[in-house]
Formats: structure tokens, sequence, C-alpha cells
């Protein structure tokens, strides 16, 4: 047998360091936070904002953050399971419903702060206005005003997500855009955006669009259902029972874009169910109180009274105790001790 260097000796179990509690779990990428959180000492503790995008297996989450020195800040928050108060009942982890759940955050954030931009609305931009908001491929956002406040500034926090060419983390970041938010970034990770063979970027507006509002899950369906109608029945179960159909999605986001930014902080109506179907209609208000009502000195004397006649101590004090009571037990132990008497005399009979 050839020779063995052994790796992990004792030096090595020596210097050992452990890496902190959220990287063993695969939650937070230090290297990235670290260089999203500094601040210019110079800016005397001006927040720096984040723009976090996370997916989960039933919903997404959109929220911003800034750091302070001992914990995170939550500015606002926006999540897709909030979309069917806006039209939007069905496919609610999808790219469209990722745009959506940005462009909510985005008017939450800037109605919070009395903001006027608003972005642009994509229902009413044709294909040539398409892009017209990026420079050189990079995203740039005027002042409305010289002398008014600039727009909302946040940094795109992904996590340990890949951010792959057409993901849904770009879906949230476009309509956060959207919404009036001013988030550096560039075009090249939308769908539709590649390289050609001379090594330039070229983006497609009319992919873009089409993933906004939903397109390519109507020719999806609509190519499933001429093909196998059982498998569209069984993958598309839900967007039957709500009653959408291929040709319906377009229009229902068009509409919740529309209702969205009507009204960004739209309250939960009394029958929506929470996120784990736990809510009813008629909530009460009224508060439970588990505190055990204390008992008084008489209300003791009285248990300890009526224990000991139960127990056919016929000689009690009755002195601070209610007569009425009284008499009733005493007469009701009387009887007890009737029947028992009665009953010892038929046996001696048998």
């Amino acid at each position: 047998m050839g020779f063995v260097k052994v790796i992990k000796n004792k030096a090595y179990f020596k210097r050992y360091q452990v890496k902190f509690k959220r990287r063993r779990e695969c939650k937070t990428d230090y290297y990235a936070r670290q260089r999203l959180i500094l601040q210019d000492k110079n800016k005397y503790q001006t927040p720096k904002y984040r723009f976090v995008v996370r997916f989960t297996n039933k919903d997404i989450v959109c929220q911003i953050f800034s750091s302070d020195l001992t914990n995170d800040v939550c500015v606002a928050s926006a999540y897709s399971h909030e979309l069917p108060r806006y039209g939007v009942k069905v496919g609610l982890t999808n790219y469209p419903a990722a745009y959506c759940t940005g462009l909510l955050l985005a008017r939450r954030v800037n109605q919070k702060f009395k903001l006027e931009y608003k972005g642009p609305v994509r229902a009413d931009c044709d294909m040539d206005e398409w892009g017209q908001e990026y420079f050189d491929n990079e995203f740039s956002m005027d002042k409305l005003d010289e002398n008014g406040p600039g727009a909302f500034s946040a940094l795109l926090d992904v996590g340990l997500a890949r951010t792959t060419t057409g993901s849904r983390l770009f879906g949230a970041l476009k309509g956060a855009c959207d919404g009036g938010l001013d988030i550096p970034h560039s075009d090249k990770r939308f769908p539709g955006s590649k390289v050609n063979e001379d090594g330039e970027l070229e983006t497609d507006s009319e992919t873009q669009r089409k993933y906004i509002f939903g397109g390519h899950v109507s020719e999806y369906m609509k190519k499933l259902q001429e093909e196998d109608e059982d498998a569209y029945k069984r993958q598309f179960s839900k967007y039957t029972a709500a009653g959408v159909g291929a040709d319906d999605i377009e229009d229902m986001y068009t509409k919740a874009h529309a209702a969205i930014r009507a009204d960004p902080c739209k309250k939960r109506a009394g029958t929506e169910l929470g996120r784990f179907k736990t809510g009813a209609a008629d909530r009460s208000r009224e508060k439970k109180s588990f505190k055990v009502a204390r008992t008084g000195r008489e209300d003791k004397a009285d248990a300890v009274r009526q224990k000991l006649l139960e127990m056919g101590k016929k000689s009690v004090s009755a002195m601070d105790w209610k007569e009425d009571e009284a008499g009733a037990v005493e007469e009701k132990v009387e009887e007890d001790v009737a029947v028992e008497e009665e009953d010892d005399e038929d046996d001696d009979l048998l």
C-alpha cells in the first residue's frame, strides 16, 4: 500500500473555524451581503436599502430592507398570496405573478413615502416605446422635478438563487422598476435576451411582454389541451375551477396591474382565508381571558361543608353557611342514609 497523506490532522482541526449558522443552512450569502449593506462613513447612518426577492413552493416574497448595527429593518413587503384581492386567483408563483408582486411592493413604498414616481403602464406601451428607460443596456430613471425628491433607490438582493436568463427574479425586478423604484440593473437577463454571433446583446421586447402578461402560460394551455385533454384537466384544474381559460389570462393580468396601481394597500376582505386557510368570515374581536377567578373564604368554607355532608357528617357547624343550602343538603344526606338502611334490611331478609 502506497503512502497516504493525512490532510485532516490535528493542526487542521485546531485551526478549523465554523461558518456562520445561516451560511451552514444555505440561507445567507455573506460575501454578497457584506457588499450590499456596507455604507460610506461620511453618509452618517443613511439607510442603504435592499430589494429582497425570495421564492417558496407556494408564495413569492418581495421586501424592502435596511440594515442597522444590530438587526435588519423591514420597510415594506408584498406577497403573491395577496394577489387574489386584485383579481389574480391562480398561478401565484409564476413569472407574471412575480411581476405583479414587485409592482405591488413598489406602489406601496411610493405611497408610504408620498413619492409621485409611477413608472410606465405596460398595457398601454407600444413595442416602439418598450425599453426606452435603458441607456447602453443600463437602467436609468430621471427625476420628475430637479428640486424635488428623487426616486426610491434600492439594490437587488437575490440571496443564493441562480440569476439565469428569464428567471422569475427579474420578473419581480421589472415590476418594481415599472412601479417607480430605482434599482440599478441591465436588461441582459430578461426573457428573450441573448448575445448574437458578433458578441452584442439583443433584447426581445415582444418576449418580455408575453411573459409579463402570461402569454407563455396561455400558449402552453392551448398546446396541452390539444395534445392531451386528461393532462390538461389534471394540471390546470384550479384554472378551470376559477373559470380562467387560455384566452382570459392576459385580460386578468391587465386588470390586476390597474387595480394594484389604484389601491396598493387594499385591505383583506372578511371572507378571505388566511395564508394557512385558517380565516373565517365571522372573526370575533373579543379578547379571551384565561385567568381563573379567585375563590373567596366563604365559598371555600361552603365547599368544605358540602364535601363533609356528602361523606355523611351530620354535625356540621352552619354559623357562616347559608341555612337554606345547609338544610337541603342535610335532607338529602338523611334520605341517602334511609335508603341504605332499607337496602341492608332487604339483604338480611334474603
